[in-house]
């Protein structure tokens, strides 16, 4: 993020609250003025929120907060959290997609055009169960199925080579999304009193951590609800996604912000330019 060079440039420490202010609220209203004790116009609030949401979105931190787990001690210890709450062995994560309102885009209207009858994100979020994302996939429009979405995703050929290759490892995800030994979803229709009704209930059970995983992150980030439409192009918006991923992992692991503009640069990385 660039330093200020001129008097009415914003401290980058200011950049940081106007932004996290957005993404709190999903408005500009209570920023553009003297926000912050500082004059405010909606252009230096607008630059505020694209430089900080590029520099979450860079690789560096990207990969630091938003990792899914690469070696077998990681992926064991995400599977035993998971088996001490839900009594289901070999679980790597729970998956499932949520749409994120857009403005209508001016090209390729069409790969926006959700089910539901708004434009959106279609993002694939991949949790584990502390309410952490393993893995966000904003690049989707709304058009798109999430089945669709996670066949094109790399996380899939990975546990498929981890199957192959004699590790037991699965996600649980909702009748949307094809049984796999990598997929694990739910058995429609189960008998009851059935071991398929019991397994099924475990299932559903352990699988609502992603949806509460999305629930909180768009409690926190309310840019990202409903009817809080993100006035953005496509790409910006899915840049704004994945920050505020990346924030919500910051919060799951209890990452505090400290006021000194040295330490924000610091933890946040807030070094890279727009």
């Amino acid at each position: 993020m660039q330093s200020p060079k001129r008097r009415s440039d914003l401290l980058p420490k200011y950049k940081v609250l106007v932004a996290l202010s957005f993404y709190a609220t999903g408005s500009y209203q209570r920023l553009v003025g003297g926000s912050y004790g500082t004059l405010m116009s909606q252009q230096s609030t607008s630059r505020s929120i694209r430089e900080v949401t590029a520099a979450l979105n860079h690789p560096l931190i990207q990969r630091k907060w938003i990792k899914f787990p690469q070696t077998r001690r990681e992926r064991d210890a995400v599977k035993l959290r998971f088996f001490e709450k839900f009594s289901i062995p070999s679980v790597i994560g729970c998956i499932d997609g949520t749409h994120i309102a857009i403005i209508r885009p001016s090209e390729n209207e069409e790969r926006f055009f959700n089910r539901k009858h708004f434009h959106s994100r279609n993002v694939m979020i991949i949790a584990d169960s502390d309410l952490r994302i393993l893995s966000v996939d904003a690049s989707f429009g709304g058009a798109s199925h999430d089945s669709f979405v996670w066949n094109q995703h790399p996380v899939k050929q990975h546990l498929i080579e981890l199957n192959n290759n004699g590790e037991t490892v699965f996600l649980l995800g909702d009748s949307g999304y094809a049984q796999r030994e990598y997929m694990m979803t739910p058995i429609v229709d189960a008998h009851q009193g059935s071991p398929e009704e019991y397994y099924t209930k475990l299932h559903c059970t352990a699988r609502n951590t992603v949806e509460r995983t999305i629930g909180v992150l768009k409690n926190r980030w309310r840019c990202l609800i409903g009817h809080r439409v993100l006035h953005y192009h496509p790409d910006v918006a899915a840049k704004i996604i994945n920050a505020c991923c990346v924030l919500h992992n910051m919060c799951i692991n209890r990452i505090y912000f400290d006021q000194d503009e040295q330490h924000i640069q610091q933890n946040m990385g807030m070094i890279t330019q727009l």
